[in-house]
């Protein structure tokens, strides 16, 4: 699987591509998305500044960024800076995406992001933080009192962004959602680490947890399968990942799931007949996308759906 579509639904609103030369669609249901491309001579500060100048910015509700110009090598500051100096004008903006590309526009692994502290800083009215690409990521331990949703897409999420999650407060927190991808494309960190994650972040509020594209995704089912933390969370996603028939039997004699109503494991190695036994289980399991092991000179290999 890769990434082959722009989003076209953020923050229940339909995606519009923004276009200098067109007029702004009026009306409060669509979120504009602002991208540039590779030989575009214009630099995304600027194409934010005129969509700005355009747009009713008290009325503004939600924004998405795109292609940057060159992700692969300018990473994502600049663009940060510039949404930061225009917080003070924005006052109702509840959603933000900084990434939305294709593997066509960049790979995931190869998208440079930025240092988000700012940014978080900047819109405390924030409610909806997606970030997509988990090369030089920066993320410090915060606090923020409005996030609901907050999301990191990767092919490989570095330890240091689960620690400092560790460490970070948002007890409005409803959707929690990190792609851990595999040690090939920057993945570092383990069971423990996300324990301490969820330890902190794992509000009366929490209602999804998303683990998703991992590699160590067995190893997170045996944890979470009997994780008393998940009392409040209505669905489990596990998908994208290596999840195998280790993690399928322990999701089955699980002891703390009593209260899902959802478990998404697409994208896994399940044999047919744990498959059989998950369909039994007295909440909603999907079990889209089988994979197959690869074997090699005796050597078995799993792939997550989004790595490079």
């Amino acid at each position: 699987m890769t990434i082959s579509e722009s989003t076209t639904l953020f923050h229940k609103k339909k995606v519009v591509q923004y276009d200098p030369d067109i007029a702004l669609q009026p009306g409060q249901d669509i979120v504009y998305r602002l991208s540039l491309d590779y030989d575009d001579k214009r630099k995304m500060p600027d194409l934010i500044a005129g969509f700005l100048e355009k747009a009713d910015k008290h009325a503004l509700e939600a924004l998405i960024i795109g292609m940057w110009g060159d992700p692969y090598e300018a990473g994502a500051d600049e663009v940060i800076a510039a949404l930061a100096s225009h917080a003070p004008q924005l006052p109702n903006v509840r959603a933000l995406f900084i990434g939305d590309m294709t593997y066509e526009e960049c790979e995931i692994s190869w998208i440079v992001q930025g240092s988000y502290k700012p940014l978080l800083d900047a819109f405390p009215q924030l409610e909806e933080l997606r970030i997509r690409g988990g090369n030089e990521l920066s993320l410090d331990a915060f606090a923020h009192q409005n996030l609901r949703k907050f999301t990191i897409e990767s092919g490989g999420l570095d330890q240091k962004i689960a620690q400092a999650l560790s460490q970070s407060s948002m007890p409005k927190l409803e959707h929690l959602e990190l792609w851990l991808g595999t040690d090939d494309y920057g993945f570092s960190g383990d069971v423990a680490l996300y324990r301490k994650v969820l330890a902190q972040l794992a509000t009366p509020t929490l209602r999804y947890l998303g683990l998703r594209d991992a590699h160590i995704a067995d190893e997170l089912a045996a944890w979470l399968a009997n994780e008393p933390l998940l009392a409040t969370v209505e669905t489990l996603d596990l998908s994208l990942g290596t999840l195998g028939d280790i993690g399928a039997e322990a999701l089955l004699q699980g002891t703390q799931l009593g209260n899902l109503k959802r478990i998404d494991l697409s994208h896994h190695y399940i044999s047919e007949a744990n498959q059989e036994k998950l369909r039994a289980l007295p909440f909603e399991v999907v079990l889209d996308d089988p994979q197959e092991d690869d074997e090699d000179d005796g050597e078995v290999y799993r792939y997550v759906a989004v790595g490079e």
